[in-house]
C-alpha cells in the first residue's frame, strides 16, 4: 500500500538549522528561534514534549530564542530540566540512547498517546489514513529537529547563558536495574540513528502494533493510585513465574485454565481465591500476569478500600486490546464496612456494559468474604432489622458471584516437605535429605506452622547460610536460621539451575 503522504501545508519540513555566524549571539538566537517553531509546529505528536521535561526544555529554547537572551529565565528553566533528566537517567535502569535528552525524547515518543499510535496498535498500516500519515511524518521532522539540536548544545548554551561550567548531555550513569525491553531498546536506537524520522512513520506503527502503546506498552503491571486518579506503572514487578510455584497445581489448575480462556478472547470468569494464608494465593495472581504478558494481559493492583473508583479504574481500559486483570489481595469485609456493595457493583456491572477485556481476581483468606456471626441466624430484636436472615444472605451472596472459586489450603507435613525438597533441589543445596526435614520442621513451629511461605522462607535461609560460607564470602555474625542444635551441619549451595 502507497500513501500519497506529503507534510501538511504549512508543516515544519524538518531542515536541520545551521547558525548563520560561528558564535554570534544573532546566529545563536536564530536557532533557537527555528528550533522553538519547530516544537510550536506539532499537531499529532505535541503530547511529546507535554511533560514537565518538555515544558522546561521549551521553555529554555524561547528563553535563549531572544535577540537578548534572557538570562535569570533561562537559568531558572535550565535548573528545571537539568533536575528531571538528571532524575530520569541516574535513578532509571538502562544506558543512554544518545544524550540524556534525546534519550527522554525517544522515549516520550515511544510513550506517547495519540490517534496514530493508537490505530497502528489496533489496525493494519494500510488503513492509516493517507492525511493522519502526511502529519505525522510532519511532525517527526519535527521532532527530529529538536532531537538533534535540543540535547548537548542547548546544555552548552544554556550554561554559557547562565555563566557555569558546561555539562556534557550524555555524562550521566543510570543505576544497574532491569534494563529496557529488547524490542524498546532496538527502537530507540534505530530513531537515535535515523537519517530523515519523517521515513519512520511506519517502522513506529509496528512497533505500536506489536509493543502496545503507551503506558500500557510500556509497563505490564499497575498499581491504581487514588489520590489524583491515575494508573502508575510499576517499573520492577515481582518477577514470580508458575515453574516457581511448588505444589498446589490442582488447585492452580482451573485459575490457569481461566486465564489462558481470557488472554485468548474467549468469555471466562472472575475468580476468588481463598483459604490459609501464605499458601500461595497472591504469588499464583502474579505469576500468571508474568507468564502471559507477552500475549497482552496486564495486572492492576486495586485496594479494597478503592472499589468505588471501578468507573474511572474502567475508563482506560475499555476499548484497549490488551486483557486487564483487577487484582485485589487480603479481601474481606468486616460488619461495619459497606465496600461490599460497591464490590457487588464491580462483578455484576450496573447499566453500563462490562468491559470484556477486564476481570477481577481477589485473594481472601475467608470463603464467604464477609463476617457471618451467630446473631445474623437469629430473631432480631425490635430495634433490628426486621428480615436479619434476608440481610445475611445479601453478605453472604457476595461470594457467590465470583464464577470460581480456588481453594488453597494450608499443607499437610507430606506436602509441606514436598514443597521443601522442590526448593532446595531448585537451589542446588546441598543438605542431606533428613537433616532438610528436620530442620524444615523446626522452623514451621517457630514461624507460625507449616506453609509454601514458611517453605520458601526456611530455604532462603538456608541459601543465606550457604552465601555466607561460599569462598570468599566476607566474614560476618550470625546468619538468620532455624533453630540448630550442635550437631546441625551446614548448607551449601550452588547457582539455581537455568
Amino acid at each position: 500500500m502507497r500513501h500519497a503522504a506529503r507534510p501538511a501545508k504549512g508543516a515544519f519540513r524538518g531542515r536541520r538549522p545551521k547558525p548563520r555566524a560561528r558564535g554570534g549571539a544573532t546566529s545563536g538566537a536564530a536557532l533557537w528561534r527555528e528550533i522553538a517553531r519547530a516544537a510550536d509546529s506539532l499537531v499529532v505528536l505535541r503530547g511529546v514534549l507535554e511533560d514537565p521535561a518538555g515544558q522546561a526544555w521549551r521553555e529554555l529554547v524561547r528563553a535563549l530564542a531572544r535577540e537578548a537572551p534572557e538570562t535569570d529565565r533561562a537559568a531558572a528553566a535550565y535548573a528545571r530540566l537539568f533536575t528531571l533528566l538528571a532524575a530520569e537517567a541516574e535513578l532509571g535502569a538502562g544506558a543512554l540512547v544518545g544524550d540524556v535528552w534525546q534519550t527522554h525524547l525517544i522515549g516520550r515518543l515511544l510513550d506517547d498517546d495519540n490517534p496514530f499510535s493508537h490505530k497502528a496498535e489496533r489496525a493494519a498500516w494500510h488503513t492509516v489514513g493517507p492525511a493522519l500519515v502526511a502529519q505525522v511524518q510532519a511532525d517527526l521532522a519535527a521532532l527530529q529537529v529538536c532531537h538533534h539540536h535540543g540535547g548537548a548544545a542547548l546544555f552548552e548554551a544554556a550554561s554559557r547563558a547562565a555563566g557555569r561550567p558546561p555539562v556534557h548531555g550524555d555524562g550521566f550513569r543510570p543505576l544497574d536495574g532491569i534494563a529496557p525491553r529488547p524490542a524498546r531498546l532496538r527502537a530507540m536506537r534505530r530513531i537515535h540513528g535515523a537519517r530523515e524520522w519523517a521515513g519512520l512513520a511506519r517502522e513506529l506503527a509496528a512497533y505500536f502494533a506489536a509493543e502496545g502503546v503507551g503506558i500500557f506498552g510500556r509497563y505490564r503491571v499497575f498499581r491504581w493510585v487514588r489520590d489524583g486518579g491515575r494508573l502508575d506503572g510499576v517499573a520492577a514487578p515481582d518477577p514470580v513465574r508458575l515453574a516457581d510455584l511448588v505444589d498446589y497445581e490442582l488447585e492452580r489448575e482451573p485459575v490457569v485454565e481461566n486465564t489462558r480462556q481470557f488472554v485468548a478472547g474467549g468469555p471466562a470468569n472472575n475468580v476468588l481465591l481463598y483459604g490459609d494464608r501464605g499458601t500461595g494465593k497472591s504469588s499464583t495472581i502474579k505469576a500468571l500476569a508474568n507468564e502471559y504478558a507477552d500475549r497482552g494481559l496486564r495486572l492492576i493492583e486495586v485496594a479494597k478500600d478503592d472499589l468505588g473508583d471501578y468507573p474511572r479504574i474502567l475508563a482506560p481500559l475499555r476499548g484497549r486490546r490488551e486483557r486487564f486483570i483487577l487484582f485485589i489481595d487480603d479481601l474481606s469485609f468486616d460488619e461495619h464496612e459497606t465496600q461490599y456493595k460497591a464490590l457487588k457493583a464491580v462483578l455484576e456491572g450496573g447499566v453500563e456494559a462490562h468491559p470484556e477485556n477486564v476481570l477481577l481476581y481477589a485473594t481472601s483468606n475467608r470463603r464467604r468474604l464477609v463476617v457471618e456471626r451467630f446473631a445474623d441466624r437469629q430473631a432480631a430484636p425490635l430495634d433490628e432489622d426486621v428480615n436479619p436472615q434476608e440481610s445475611a444472605e445479601e453478605k453472604l451472596s457476595l461470594a457467590d458471584r465470583f464464577g470460581i472459586h480456588a481453594p488453597f489450603l494450608v499443607p499437610d507435613q507430606e506436602r509441606y516437605m514436598r514443597i521443601v525438597d522442590g526448593l532446595a533441589k531448585r537451589y542446588a543445596l546441598e543438605v542431606p535429605r533428613e537433616e532438610l526435614h528436620r530442620r524444615a520442621l523446626v522452623w514451621a513451629q517457630w514461624h507460625n506452622g507449616r506453609s509454601c511461605r514458611a517453605a520458601r522462607q526456611f530455604v532462603d535461609a538456608l541459601r543465606g547460610e550457604a552465601a555466607l560460607r561460599a569462598p570468599g564470602a566476607p566474614s560476618s555474625g550470625a546468619a538468620s536460621r532455624a533453630p540448630r542444635s550442635s550437631g546441625d551441619s551446614t548448607a551449601s549451595s550452588r547457582s539455581p539451575r537455568r
